[in-house]
């Protein structure tokens, strides 16, 4: 790949490691809709600041710096409301074009675009400065990378869109890379009882290492149990963080939660995967259905707090990666991530 000389208010990065995030892989399938091709990957990384583009004030060679797949402008009525995972810039995420249609990868002169403007699963990329966060520079690359993607969104699905609270009984289905971090969330929030579904069984016995207190292999085994801790009543909330989306997921999860209780969606489904739930129990029951794109984190102030919470020993990140590749076995990496032997592989550059 041919990469362009950065602009104004761009960074050229030497990336040190990308994670092998489920949504990329969405968009290899055909999950997700892609507009163009070819696209070169990789949302969720770290790297160095190898030159600054021109009048791009606060930066300079050798900054270290998580990418953030979501951009924040700073002026759209979103990030100015605290909203910043909403920026108007994420329009452009699966165009793979920056926002007036320009591209900054090619390949035999033809252009090339880049996952959520980023494309960590490139040696050498071009990155936006509101795609960009600055960190210390004596936290491990390698496993920081995290941050970018499946540590706020995990986290933030269960403190910021399920709002779990002190004593409460939470459902995570679904514990890989994503739900992993909504496990630690809900423990960090306080719930006293953090249910972890899965059916892998590395997946659950790393989720109970780091925070749940029960974990089942169905969804109908954590709901009952739920359901006898709380006089029937049922989980507070229920986050979805399954791989693909399905529409029987919604389903479980919507009969396992109580009356005013929460369901968040967060994995991603098939581009005609729907929401289906009984109308007359969402109404008389008054549950509440909730999205989440990056867990309602916004990522340049979030970003910072995960970084400090794991230098605290509060949000563990070491224990997640459980194998890192070369670029060229990338391939592997995501045969192991669908065999379910992999909590989050990392790809580490040289």
């Amino acid at each position: 790949l041919d990469v362009d000389e950065p602009r104004q208010g761009e960074l050229l990065l030497k990336m040190s490691a990308s994670g092998l995030c489920h949504s990329d892989d969405h968009l290899a399938k055909g999950d997700t809709d892609r507009t163009m091709f070819p696209m070169a990957g990789g949302h969720e990384g770290s790297g160095v600041v190898e030159a600054v583009g021109p009048n791009t004030p606060g930066w300079e060679v050798g900054d270290h710096v998580v990418t953030s797949f979501l951009p924040g402008c700073g002026r759209c009525r979103w990030c100015a409301s605290g909203q910043q995972n909403l920026c108007d810039l994420g329009a452009t995420l699966l165009t793979g074009s920056r926002q007036d249609g320009s591209f900054r990868l090619s390949y035999q002169g033809k252009d090339v675009g880049q996952m959520c403007g980023i494309s960590t699963f490139c040696e050498h990329t071009l990155v936006d400065v509101a795609s960009a966060v600055k960190v210390p520079k004596d936290l491990p690359l390698e496993k920081i990378c995290l941050v970018g993607c499946g540590v706020g969104t995990g986290w933030g699905s269960a403190v910021n869109s399920a709002g779990v609270k002190p004593g409460q009984t939470v459902i995570v289905m679904g514990c890989g890379g994503v739900g992993i971090h909504a496990v630690q969330g809900a423990s960090h929030a306080g719930a006293s009882q953090v249910i972890a579904v899965d059916p892998v069984d590395m997946k659950r016995e790393v989720a109970e290492q780091l925070g749940a207190t029960h974990s089942f292999a169905s969804i109908d085994d954590a709901a009952d149990f739920a359901r006898s801790v709380t006089n029937g009543q049922g989980a507070d909330s229920a986050i979805v963080c399954t791989g693909v989306f399905e529409t029987q997921h919604g389903k479980d999860a919507f009969a396992a939660i109580r009356k005013a209780g929460t369901v968040v969606v967060t994995g991603i489904g098939n581009v005609e995967t729907e929401v289906q739930v009984n109308a007359r129990e969402l109404t008389l029951f008054q549950k509440r259905l909730q999205g989440a794109i990056f867990g309602e984190s916004s990522p340049s102030r979030d970003i910072p707090w995960m970084l400090d919470m794991y230098q605290n020993g509060q949000l563990k990140l070491d224990e997640i990666v459980t194998k890192t590749y070369s670029l060229e076995d990338i391939n592997k990496g995501y045969e192991d991530m669908h065999a379910g032997s992999n909590m989050r592989g990392v790809i580490v550059y040289d």
